[in-house]
């Protein structure tokens, strides 16, 4: 038997947002492996096992899963989103580099997925419809000074940005700090969007001017937006329709 791994994004919530190739790699499996709550979305049957884990285990939840394939199994590893935004596909990739040399003869394939970012953004319109980059404020993994560097250079760039882990019972400081900087480098009217449970039933949206954001709008299940200085609003009845254009005037 011939074993392999699979890295998959399950999308933002809603399952009609998972792809038909992750669901033909999820019924083909034979063990899937993942955070609690994204294995929890994952339909249990006969011949699949579901390898449940924390979620700062993600080296230790690889080679798990490189060493089931190792020996047959055909392995499924499970995000959210897309595995290769701030998920599990860099950390199997880790595993393999630092790990057993015979895993880099492994079947090892990543499929996308929407992530929440593009969920959201599509939710109001078109916010990331010119440059944008994408900042993770969880400081877990690398320290805040440098997501202030990044954050703070981002902003002087005008870039729109996207934010994933904004603010945790833990760190609720962070996003304040993140806040005061775009504060201090941003224009006051540039638009922020909370989305939070994006795609699911809980969704809800806020849009507000930068200059009125405050820290207790954002919790982990918020995906939290900042347009550019050239990003747009079009007022209408209910949500408004906002966009970043493609052109730059000079």
């Amino acid at each position: 038997m011939t074993g392999w791994v699979t890295i998959v994004g399950l999308g933002p919530g809603n399952e009609d947002m998972v792809t038909p190739e992750v669901r033909a790699a999820l019924a083909e499996a034979t063990d899937v492996v993942g955070y609690i709550p994204y294995v929890a979305r994952v339909t249990p049957r006969k011949g699949l096992t579901l390898h449940a884990s924390d979620n700062r285990v993600e080296i230790d939840r690889s080679k798990h899963a490189l060493g089931m394939a190792q020996s047959g199994r055909k392995v499924v590893v499970v995000s959210s989103g897309d595995p290769g935004v701030f998920a599990m596909a860099a950390a199997v990739l880790e595993a393999v580099e630092h790990g057993d040399v015979t895993w880099r003869n492994l079947d090892i394939r990543v499929l996308p997925g929407i992530t929440a970012m593009l969920a959201c953004a599509a939710a109001v319109g078109a916010p990331l419809g010119h440059d944008f980059c994408t900042i993770n404020l969880s400081d877990n993994l690398k320290p805040w000074s440098l997501i202030e560097k990044r954050l703070r250079l981002a902003a002087e760039a005008d870039f729109a940005m996207a934010f994933y882990n904004p603010r945790s019972k833990s760190r609720p400081e962070g996003f304040a700090k993140a806040l005061d900087v775009l504060k201090e480098v941003c224009t006051p009217q540039q638009p922020i969007i909370f989305g939070r449970a994006i795609s699911t039933p809980e969704q809800s949206i806020k849009v507000v001017p930068l200059k009125d954001a405050t820290p207790d709008m954002a919790d982990m299940r918020t995906m939290v937006i900042v347009g550019s200085s050239a990003t747009r609003i079009i007022e209408r009845e209910g949500m408004p329709l906002i966009y970043t254009p493609r052109s730059v005037v000079s």
